[in-house]
């Protein structure tokens, strides 16, 4: 069954006791030689599981620092508790809406319980990164491809949740996960290009029909107040002759009546 820290270690029993006792009688005779097997060290970031005839010695890993063992008896596995990151390699997915696409990501984590992480697991660091790929690919199967491009923080959440509840009883404990690249097929990616481009076109086109609309509207009105004021009319012929002036053209504009030129043509 799983080890928790609540879980009882046992008892060494009669026959454990007694190769113990031998053993410490043997340290204690060959006192010079044997402390150089008794004693351990462990790093700052080391723990070291003791396990004593196959059983578990204590509920809490040792270290850091110096710590005894029995010779013959006893024996550790150190682990490591450092932040340990490695690269979940690209992965074939399909999507929700059927779209395959290439993922890769990166994990980070630490031993958070040494007992557990040895007792519980062959080996911890393996098992999580088999289980990051499988879960990467279940996760992103749920996902459509618009939500995989724009809700990376999301997924990486999800993700990080499913891990951490998973690898918990290992003693693992998953800090973060991250979305490193989406990898498009070629195909789709011109597709999709070619869907951008089509939708800035559209939206061109509709701005250039309002500025059309707006200003129809403007000349309206200004065709409006020309209408109540004849004398607009002239004031807006000599500002359009200012404007011809000041570019230096000899060239000069003569407004003349519809109704005149209708008279001649009738002529």
């Amino acid at each position: 069954f799983p080890f928790t820290p609540h879980s009882r270690t046992g008892s060494l029993g009669c026959v454990g006791w007694i190769l113990v006792i031998l053993s410490s009688i043997f340290v204690i005779v060959l006192f010079p030689i044997t402390i150089w097997f008794c004693v351990k060290i462990v790093q700052e970031y080391e723990r070291a599981v003791i396990f004593r005839l196959g059983r578990i010695t204590d509920r809490k890993a040792k270290g850091p620092g110096i710590f005894f063992v029995l010779p013959c008896t006893d024996s550790f596995v150190k682990v490591d508790l450092r932040t340990v990151s490695f690269d979940i390699p690209p992965q074939e997915i399909l999507t929700k809406d059927s779209v395959t696409v290439s993922v890769d990501g990166v994990v980070y984590f630490r031993v958070s319980d040494p007992i557990a992480s040895v007792a519980n697991v062959s080996n911890a660091d393996f098992s999580t990164r088999l289980l990051a790929q499988t879960t990467l690919r279940n996760v992103l199967g749920t996902k459509n491809l618009a939500e995989l491009l724009s809700d990376r923080e999301g997924i990486a959440h999800s993700m990080q949740t499913n891990l951490d509840e998973a690898t918990d009883n290992w003693g693992i404990k998953v800090e973060r996960v991250e979305i490193k690249d989406v990898k498009l097929p070629h195909q789709l990616q011109r597709a999709m290009a070619a869907e951008a481009e089509a939708t800035r076109e559209a939206r061109a086109k509709v701005i250039a029909a309002e500025g059309e609309m707006n200003a129809s509207r403007a000349l309206k009105e200004a065709s409006l107040v020309i209408a109540e004021s004849p004398s607009a009319l002239q004031l807006r012929y000599l500002q359009t002759l200012n404007t011809i002036a000041a570019e230096k053209n000899s060239t000069i504009i003569f407004p003349l009546p519809m109704d005149v030129i209708s008279h001649f043509m009738r002529k």
